[in-house]
């Protein structure tokens, strides 16, 4: 089985760009490369890992892009582009060109949810699926009415949410947003991260325990075979890190069959980002 993180991040740390990395994310102020990751990958099993991007600029995904020329364990890249730009066509068609960019990602979640049903970003969305990209959705829980809305729109794109959506773990409230997560997975062109939970939890204080009523509400939506691990490193540093994330979804899917379980640590990554 190989098993991949289909979610985690590298950046060279500036303070007025990367601003969301507030004070109290202290431990995360500062520069992460392939070499801080590659330990921990190691430590915890995992085979290979997808490199998202968290500035929105093409100067980061060419950053991404170029670590993985250099470490074979990057093996796929989702980047940023402007997808409202009269020069998409050009820019997708470039990035068609490096076999390493599976997808695209906006940061929706600082959007307001009308913005992703927005005519030019629409127009964008379209364009994807004819070079074979993939498409991050990134948003909070009260925006999942115009996430569906949106995927509804193209029902031949690969869409996957982030981050189980961000459902309020810390509150410990499932509604609406269980509701809202099983209508969303109704379209079979959507997958789903299993990532980022811990940093919706009270991140010094989380247990499994409080995880496991919104696993279980994905696992029913989607299945096992439109799930898919992401560890959201480094931002999980804050939250109990790596191992504590690996740990609490090992246990669990002990419950699962292996093939489920393979399906859920790195083949629907593969087979989602063409990999």
């Amino acid at each position: 089985m190989q098993k991949i993180d289909a979610h985690q991040h590298f950046w060279k740390f500036d303070p007025v760009r990367d601003s969301w990395i507030s004070d109290d994310m202290a431990v995360i102020q500062r520069d992460f490369y392939p070499e801080h990751l590659a330990p921990v990958l190691a430590e915890n099993g995992i085979d290979a890992c997808i490199a998202v991007q968290a500035d929105q600029s093409e100067t980061q995904t060419n950053f991404l892009i170029d670590f993985a020329k250099s470490n074979p364990f990057i093996i796929g890249v989702v980047g940023w582009v402007d997808l409202r730009a009269d020069d998409l066509y050009e820019r997708l068609q470039h990035y068609s060109k490096r076999s390493v960019v599976k997808g695209f990602r906006h940061v929706l979640q600082g959007e307001a949810g009308e913005f992703m049903l927005g005519e030019k970003f629409m127009r964008g969305i379209s364009m994807l699926n004819q070079y074979g990209f993939t498409y991050d959705v990134l948003i909070r829980h009260d925006q999942l009415s115009y996430a569906e809305q949106l995927v509804a729109a193209f029902p031949q794109q690969k869409f996957v949410i982030d981050h189980l959506a961000k459902p309020a773990i810390k509150a410990q409230e499932t509604a609406p947003w269980a509701q809202q997560i099983a209508a969303i997975a109704q379209h079979e062109n959507v997958y789903c991260k299993v990532s980022g939970f811990c940093t919706e939890a009270d991140w010094a204080n989380w247990h499994p325990s409080d995880v496991k009523p919104y696993l279980d509400v994905v696992f029913q939506a989607f299945g096992t075979d439109r799930l898919m691990f992401g560890s959201d490193w480094p931002v999980n540093l804050v939250a109990g890190g790596y191992n504590k994330t690996v740990e609490c979804l090992n246990a669990y899917l002990a419950p699962f069959s292996p093939a489920d379980q393979e399906k859920f640590w790195g083949d629907n990554a593969a087979s989602f980002y063409n990999l």
